[in-house]
């Protein structure tokens, strides 16, 4: 059984700062990729941002120069640093981690329940 926990999320005003923080627990033997994808009402989930077990990071357009992902592998923890947020920002936020829970086998995506990020006008 594994599961990712996110925290961090809340209200704030457009132009302010908010980090989350996604920690991975249970059997797990190695993680991937690990990520944060948003939700807004009405539209799909999408890409925030992705870095591997190396430090490689990805962004999507809309957040670069913004937002910073970074990883603790040895908590097994993912955060997502997101300054001068936007009002289009507001979503839910989802973290993503491709893990295996052996040694063999392929990585299969595990999500976290979300987390809501507000950001008022």
């Amino acid at each position: 059984q594994v599961q990712l926990v996110e925290s961090g999320g809340g209200l704030v005003q457009a132009g302010g700062s908010l980090r989350l923080s996604c920690a991975a627990s249970g059997s797990i033997f190695s993680i991937n990729d690990m990520g944060w994808y948003r939700q807004a009402p009405g539209k799909q989930r999408e890409l925030v941002a992705v870095i591997t077990r190396g430090g490689s990071t990805n962004y999507a357009d809309s957040v670069k120069g913004r937002f910073t992902i970074s990883r603790d592998n040895a908590k097994n923890t993912v955060y997502l640093q997101m300054n001068s947020l936007k009002y289009e920002d507001t979503a839910v936020y989802y973290c993503n981690a491709h893990l295996k829970t052996t040694s063999w086998g392929r990585p299969i995506p595990s999500w976290g329940q979300g987390t809501q990020v507000t950001v008022s006008s």
